[in-house]
């Protein structure tokens, strides 16, 4: 059933369709009551591409083999590949992004990592990580700091009065971001018993398609630190306006008092923000705040 002046697209075929510059109100809907779905869209780009004739040099290039194929194989992208490659392409194309990087003191988040390591040997529900305890500074931070949990809408920004975390999860079929809705209103507990559930249904592949899409979050956290990372520059999932990239913890001198000059660990924090819709002074509080939140952190039962 089609609303008054208004199109039904899927979430999915939306986000592609912005992607790949299609009007969806063109589109004849295929899906169920006439709703415009991925393949409507796909076959309006396919049909665009026909009209737009290659370069003759393009062509020829592309026709003339530089290997002779035995020593490598051509693999066909998947379809969450394609929407992947779609997404990150439009995402640098159409925003002003760049980066900010930061350390933060991890001598607390090492400490309650390993308590908690110990209550979960014993017995608890609960084992709590290192970015369970990121993402709940970043929630903190982002309530203190609405400007960056926001969408950039063109000539309006969208701003959120509760976080809409999307968490970055690796799988078998490639890189997915689930939205933890109303992030804000969970315990550190709580927020790592969901981001597991949230984490397993993107392995399982029975995450709501509705989580998934960039627009069903206000801010992303993606974590590399696992991978020996110590800096990177997060790409943003339009329309959301930043996304923190966590690195790996790594020792560094620092004054330790009384002349003393020691070791202790830091985390790397990687903020990439839209310069459209954000400012780098308002940008850079954000991330002394996620540093605050991550050295300060206290455990709420």
């Amino acid at each position: 059933m089609k609303t008054e002046g208004k199109k039904r697209i899927s979430p999915r075929a939306r986000l592609l369709a912005r992607e790949l510059g299609i009007d969806p109100g063109q589109l004849q809907g295929s899906g169920p009551g006439g709703r415009v779905v991925e393949r409507d869209v796909r076959s309006a780009a396919e049909s665009k591409k026909k009209e737009i004739p290659s370069a003759p040099l393009a062509e020829k290039v592309a026709q003339e083999p530089i290997f002779s194929g035995e020593d490598s194989r051509t693999e066909k992208l998947s379809n969450v590949r394609k929407l992947i490659a779609a997404a990150m392409h439009a995402s640098l194309r159409e925003s002003a992004q760049l980066t900010h990087h930061t350390s933060a003191d991890a001598r607390k988040l090492l400490e309650l990592r390993k308590q908690f390591k110990l209550e979960a040997e014993k017995g608890s529900p609960y084992n709590i990580t290192i970015n369970d305890m990121v993402c709940y500074a970043v929630v903190k931070a982002l309530l203190k700091h609405p400007h960056i949990n926001a969408h950039f809408l063109g000539d309006s920004i969208k701003i959120f009065t509760k976080v809409h975390l999307g968490i970055a999860v690796d799988t078998e079929r490639g890189l997915m971001v689930p939205s933890l809705r109303n992030a804000n209103e969970y315990t550190l507990q709580g927020l790592s018993s969901k981001l597991k559930q949230l984490g397993e249904q993107c392995r399982k592949g029975s995450v709501s398609p509705d989580l998934l899409s960039p627009a069903a979050s206000s801010f992303t956290v993606t974590n590399l630190g696992s991978y020996g990372i110590e800096m990177f520059t997060p790409v943003l999932n339009l329309p959301q306006v930043g996304i923190l990239g966590v690195n790996t913890i790594i020792y560094r001198p620092d004054d330790l008092g009384n002349g003393i000059i020691g070791f202790i660990p830091v985390i790397g924090l990687s903020l990439t923000y839209d310069h459209r819709a954000i400012d780098g002074a308002p940008a850079s509080a954000f991330l002394q705040e996620v540093r605050h939140q991550i050295e300060s952190l206290s455990v709420e039962k």
